[in-house]
């Protein structure tokens, strides 16, 4: 027999408009009245605890203080609003909680966490914990003042994305927490050169193996490296150091565990009830229902929360392609088309749009960035022009086609030449960082440097001539962790990286050229003011495919430089480039130098233009090419 929803029986502590914005969609701080609340109420001290329920016929609150017994503290039904609320005195901070629920049918549900819970028990466990809102003194103030100079497309932006459970361990096999990580990570990145850390996502999250990207606990720093504060520490430290820190973001989808937000009162609340919108079976997990206005409150808020409570610099947004298209990974008759008949998911896209739009007006000096892998247009072009209204997006396709390019034999690279410079083609029709991230280490795909081909020299020398092209091509630069020294075995989460292997001269020297490739990206404005304009960008040599050469300029602030890169194992004498002006051509970095573990080939430090026509310019230069190489010259020097 179907209960009947008991009516609120006592004055509520909920303020109106919260409840107002919150059913409208629109609300942007749902954390601070849903949840679990310290509040003196009435000068009696507890907690004042609120959970969206709809579907719910009874709600209670369980917990350390009530022996766990779903008797003690039934909840009281806000109006209509699907809102449940109870003030518990006596709770304090630390004490674990649930939510006991019964369905309208009459079922009893598994205890469910709290979706807007800020702290969990390590996965296992899985309980809400009463947290204090935060006690943490930042001392970041003027990263915040100069934060905005740093986002501009015409800055440097060189991002080391980073598995918080894997960088590095104890010598036990235990992780580090976020304290630890802010005494060795950060003065790492700062070494390296790097501008910003990305982090894989850090909500709570019940399986190791899945990396973050099934969050349970969206509101929550996951527990296994410390509490709230500990991770506005570990922040804190980055930006007093000069480091930007974004967080991979995860809205397209969730787990489906029983404790977390499956089914939550027994309906499906948070995600879409037929399986053909509301289930990912290449994850086997939920899909948000953007449909539902109370939802989109929920993701709104999480994402301002984020930035917000935590001073995190931007949000790397997960899977946009997932949530832009109604048949993505779906067969046909597997998928219900939009009311235009069509495959794009019109409520993603509002929420998307919404999302970039409630990001830029309230931090408008932080970024937001998507893992959009289709050739949607306008995903960085701003939403009154029709956009995603991204800051800036994954550039998957030069990915894709650089690493099959570099996975090539040398021998037969001649006919894959397009693959190299196809990126170019659409390199300024967004803003673009280009990714080697963890996706492409993982699921047998093996290490980067495990790409390349040849014997260890020539595999080593591969990865420094693509290091060198990738930080020289116009957009903004992301290397997963382990990449800067060549990491040779796939990445797991379940181990550290292999450090040792920098006592080695070739992981050495390509950890110094990573570094080199940092200094010189931020130093010299040619090859970062205009990454993501045209005008940055001008070819000087595309089509000697049958040497595999590639030479181009790059242009900003004043300056340029010439990049040139030879991916064959055979060196290329007086090889003439025509040059924009006279002068002398510095050659400031060369991948094959023996500081890398390279040949240590070049010319001797630079050379002079001559007034000899090439490539349609009145002077050129006379290169030594390297084998297997990048050259990047600064040029016009007097």
């Amino acid at each position: 027999m179907t209960s009947a929803r008991p009516e609120q029986t006592a004055t509520s502590a909920l303020d109106p408009q919260d409840v107002y914005l919150f059913a409208e969609g629109t609300h942007e701080r749902a954390w601070q009245f849903l949840g679990a609340h310290l509040r003196e109420i009435d000068g009696v001290p507890g907690v004042l605890f609120v959970v969206w329920a709809p579907e719910a016929s009874r709600v209670a609150v369980v917990g350390d203080f009530n022996g766990w017994d779903p008797a003690a503290h039934p909840m009281r039904a806000h109006g209509q609003s699907g809102l449940w609320e109870i003030f518990v005195p006596g709770v304090r901070s630390g004490e674990h909680y649930k939510f006991a629920i019964r369905a309208r049918n009459g079922e009893t549900l598994p205890l469910k966490t709290d979706p807007y819970a800020r702290f969990l028990q390590s996965p296992g466990a899985d309980a809400s914990i009463v947290s204090e809102s935060g006690s943490h003194t930042w001392g970041d103030a003027e990263w915040m003042r100069t934060r905005a100079a740093r986002h501009r497309r015409d800055a440097p932006i060189s991002i080391y994305e980073v598995h918080a459970g894997s960088w590095r361990r104890h010598a036990d096999g235990r992780m580090l927490s976020y304290r630890e990580l802010a005494a060795e990570l950060v003065p790492y990145v700062c070494e390296m050169g790097f501008t910003h850390i990305e982090l894989m996502p850090i909500t709570e999250h019940p399986f190791d193996g899945s990396w973050g990207y099934q969050p349970v606990g969206m509101y929550a720093a996951t527990s296994r490296f410390g509490g709230p504060d500990d991770f506005r520490f570990f922040i804190d430290c980055c930006h007093q150091a000069g480091i930007g820190v974004l967080l991979d973001w995860v809205p397209a989808h969730f787990p489906s565990d029983a404790h977390g937000l499956a089914r939550f009162d027994g309906s499906c609340l948070y995600e879409h009830e037929d399986p053909r919108k509301g289930f990912h079976r290449d994850w086997n997990t939920l899909i948000f229902n953007y449909g539902r206005k109370e939802v989109i409150s929920y993701l709104l808020s999480n994402a301002l929360f984020w930035l917000g409570e935590f001073h995190l610099d931007g949000l790397r947004v997960d899977a946009v392609a997932s949530m832009l298209y109604l048949d993505y990974s779906r067969s046909p008759g597997d998928w219900i088309p939009n009311a235009q008949g069509g495959n794009q998911n019109l409520e993603a896209i509002a929420f998307l749009q919404r999302l970039n739009e409630r990001i830029y007006r309230n931090f408008p000096d932080c970024l937001s960035v998507a893992e959009e892998s289709t050739a949607w247009p306008g995903v960085s072009m701003p939403t009154s022009a029709g956009g995603l209204g991204f800051g800036y997006k994954w550039n998957m396709g030069w990915m894709n086609d650089t690493l099959r390019y570099m996975a090539q034999d040398p021998v037969h690279r001649r006919f894959h030449h397009d693959a190299m410079r196809f990126g170019v083609v659409y390199a300024f029709s967004e803003n673009f960082i280009l990714p080697l991230s963890h996706d492409e280490m993982v699921h047998g795909k093996g290490s980067l440097i495990g790409k390349m081909p040849g014997d260890e020299w020539q595999r080593h020398a591969n990865l420094r001539a693509y290091l060198g092209f990738m930080w020289a091509h116009p957009g903004k630069k992301l290397l997963f962790m382990g990449g800067e020294f060549a990491q040779e075995r796939e990445w797991s989460h379940e181990r550290a990286l292999d450090w040792h292997l920098l006592d080695t001269s070739l992981h050495a020297g390509m950890q110094r050229l990573v570094r080199d490739l940092n200094t010189l990206y931020r130093e010299f404005p040619a090859l970062h003011a205009q990454d993501c304009e045209a005008g940055g960008f001008e070819w000087v040599e595309a089509d000697d495919a049958a040497h595999s050469v590639y030479a181009f300029l790059r242009h900003g602030g004043g300056g340029h430089c010439l990049v040139v890169c030879n991916f064959t194992p055979v060196p290329r004498e007086a090889y003439r480039l025509g040059v924009p002006a006279s002068g002398f051509y510095r050659e400031r970095l060369n991948t094959d130098s023996a500081l890398y573990g390279g040949s240590n080939a070049g010319n001797v430090g630079g050379v002079k233009a001559q007034a000899v026509a090439s490539h349609g310019r009145a002077h050129s230069v006379l290169l030594h090419l390297p084998p297997l190489s990048t050259l990047v010259l600064i040029g016009g020097e007097r």
